[in-house]
């Protein structure tokens, strides 16, 4: 099996889990057709203000977050390779009356199909990369669709938390899955995050990509990064013994391991568009080892 046939199957396994997510309780879609916000503290501290901007936001599922966004005030366009989550997205958007388009393509391919938009935010987040066997394309997306000094935001779960077991005791976590993966990690699974109960089967098909991986594609498309952050907590429950805060975040038990959980990157393009000039790559990293930041002028890696 190669990796088309590989991304055929989750597109499959993602089709129907449009579906059973719509009607979850983890969405709580009734919530948001009533006011509730659906974007966290990260993702709002991370990309800022967006009122009267454009945003695009790439894999957004059945687009709460994109719909989200747009209540605050942007813009939207959101890209899946749902075709089942792109409908339910519009859907959402005609019934709740609100600036959001949505458009049905592979992330990796979807420059073709935005028809040459460019965007001031390029947002997205949680659970979306790992689905990805390969980031150049994802970061010739992101280049491709950023207007002049336009910004990235991406927050995603931490590369050394994919390592773990997710079935590991709070007494003895297993590293099973090496950090510098290349292979697909094939996966059958009953359900999912959102629904774990359902009664649906599918095989799944997830990638590892490292720090080098991430910001080494987004320096090599021309992308100045200006901040990467890991955070002590997730957006989601990654294994059965976290505990929920009162913000919403899951975290290590006390006494546990204090792992980093999520990542976010912020990256600016270029305030004038240009050929990638060969280059030095400066890091800068601050003394709580928690942010960094990087001003570039990019290498492009040899073909």
């Amino acid at each position: 099996m190669d990796d088309k046939e590989r991304l055929a199957a989750n597109r499959r396994r993602w089709d129907r889990l449009a579906d059973l997510h719509l009607e979850s309780p983890f969405y709580d879609v009734a919530g948001f057709r009533a006011g509730r916000p659906t974007l966290d503290a990260v993702e709002l501290e991370g990309v800022g203000d967006v009122t009267g901007q454009s945003l695009l936001h790439l894999q957004c599922h059945f687009g709460l977050a994109t719909l989200d966004w747009a209540r605050r005030g942007a813009r939207t366009v959101g890209v899946d390779f749902s075709a089942r989550a792109i409908r339910h997205a519009r859907k959402l958007a005609d019934e709740l009356k609100l600036e959001a388009r949505f458009v049905e393509a592979d992330v990796c391919d979807a420059l073709p199909h935005l028809g040459g938009e460019r965007f001031d935010v390029v947002f997205t987040s949680y659970g979306t990369i790992s689905w990805l066997p390969e980031l150049r394309g994802w970061a010739r997306t992101i280049a491709g669709s950023l207007k002049p000094g336009g910004r990235l935001f991406l927050a995603d779960f931490h590369p050394l938390l994919w390592m773990f077991d997710e079935t590991s005791s709070v007494e003895e976590l297993t590293l099973s899955y090496p950090y510098f993966a290349q292979e697909a990690l094939r996966e059958e699974e009953r359900g999912s995050y959102a629904v774990p109960d359902a009664d649906f089967t599918a095989v799944s098909y997830s990638w590892q990509h490292t720090f080098e991986d991430i910001i080494g594609v987004l320096l090599a498309e021309g992308l100045a990064v200006t901040s990467l952050r890991e955070y002590p907590y997730l957006a989601w429950k990654w294994f059965d013994f976290m505990v929920q805060g009162t913000d919403g975040f899951w975290r290590m038990p006390e006494g546990a391991p204090d792992l980093p959980l999520m990542f976010s990157i912020t990256a600016r393009a270029p305030e004038q568009s240009s050929p990638h000039e060969a280059g030095t790559d400066t890091w800068e990293q601050d003394p709580q080892a928690t942010t960094v930041r990087a001003q570039s002028s990019v290498k492009t890696p040899a073909q």
